[in-house]
């Protein structure tokens, strides 16, 4: 299991003091002889001045209320209660339309709630009142991101780059499209960009690790992970990356020791507990190995690889009937989990239902699984 973020811009907040000086005018006017009784008349130009105070009055309380509750959203986005944090900042625009702080903290709001298309909608708004505006295209990019589009995603990231070329969040997301889109030598360069911008961007070195561990440049990947582990002792995820990748090298000695460090730092990570069974799988240590898949199924009891690869180490045991059961199991917490497939497959196979078996390996093929490919290939046409 391969870690890529996509950063959280919790911190990008406009955070902003209103420009607009809110000035109460009153205006008195003295008429002597005037009593309480007599109808009050005004020129032409009283009138027009007696107006344009009122709506001047009016206007300043829209913009004191709007501030009020403006500042109400600021103060609930930082305590994460992003829904009551959205709801202020529709109050702020309410009463000031132009406000144009409130719209970017509304639709950072949806975004943070996986509102994509309130975001799109939000930022879109934004930008025909700026054109300017760098960090709304960005997060305009993230919300088409967040639905899958990357085309505008890409589209958006390059405009808030071109309009601050500075900004290594706008890199770094950029990179990870890249890489959600398997341009892994692409992603890497924007990593690297920015890397170039932020030396402490422990979020940037992972991830271009795990670019390099897709191309299969293992020594590349495990340095750029460790350089993220030196700048966030505590990310767990790239204790986990090394273990995984050192799997791939066969050294089953280092990849024991990144799991252990990873478990120790967090007793609940469960993926640590799964990975660290595979290579006591790979071991034939098969007690330790269940050992490891039970555990990461009692912190994470929906974690579809810890029961595929319990099924995999039944098939080991010549268990073929409980080989079968985790795979199903599998399958029915994650149906897109190609390996599940090919482990319920081989399951099949011995249990001489090869009619399942072929269904199955096709399946994992579609999925992704060259496994899946090579053994319906071999066994079913």
């Amino acid at each position: 299991m391969i870690f890529v973020f996509s950063y959280l811009v919790k911190n990008d907040i406009e955070q902003l003091t209103m420009k607009k000086q809110i000035t109460l005018i009153v205006a008195l006017c003295l008429f002597d002889g005037v009593s309480w009784s007599q109808i009050e008349e005004f020129t032409p130009q009283e009138t027009a001045y007696r107006d344009s105070i009122a709506a001047l009055n009016l206007e300043n309380e829209a913009i004191a209320n709007s501030q009020t509750a403006y500042n109400e959203g600021i103060a609930s986005f930082n305590s994460e209660d992003y829904k009551k944090a959205l709801d202020y900042f529709k109050k702020s625009i309410s009463f000031d339309p132009n406000f144009t702080a409130a719209y970017y903290n509304k639709g950072v709001c949806e975004n943070e709630i996986g509102k994509f298309k309130d975001a799109q909608n939000t930022f879109t708004t934004l930008l025909s009142m700026d054109r300017s505006y760098s960090k709304a295209y960005f997060q305009r990019a993230r919300a088409f991101q967040g639905e899958n589009d990357y085309v505008n995603a890409e589209r958006d990231y390059e405009k808030a780059i071109t309009i601050d070329p500075r900004n290594p969040k706008a890199y770094y997301n950029y990179g990870t499209l890249r890489f959600l889109q398997q341009d892994y030598k692409g992603a890497q360069t924007y990593f690297t960009k920015t890397i170039d911008l932020d030396q402490n961007f422990a979020f940037a070195y992972n991830d271009r690790g795990s670019c390099y561990r897709m191309m299969g440049e293992y020594a590349k990947a495990i340095s750029d992970y460790q350089e993220a582990i030196k700048r966030n002792p505590k990310m767990v995820f790239a204790l986990n990356n090394i273990g995984t990748t050192k799997r791939k090298m066969k050294d089953y000695a280092g990849a024991i020791a990144a799991f252990n460090q990873a478990i120790n730092l967090d007793g609940n990570f469960f993926m640590a507990y799964n990975n660290r069974g595979a290579v006591q799988l790979d071991q034939n240590k098969t007690d330790d190995a269940r050992r490891d898949f039970e555990k990461a199924l009692s912190i994470q009891n929906d974690y579809a690889p810890a029961n595929s690869n319990l099924s995999a180490l039944s098939f080991k045991l010549k268990e073929y009937q409980k080989a079968l059961d985790y795979a199903n199991k599998a399958i029915l917490k994650d149906k897109e989990y190609a390996n599940a497939y090919v482990n319920r497959a081989s399951a099949k196979e011995m249990l001489r239902d090869m009619i399942g078996a072929c269904e199955d390996w096709h399946k994992a093929g579609e999925l992704g699984a060259q496994q899946g490919q090579d053994y319906y290939s071999a066994n079913c046409q």
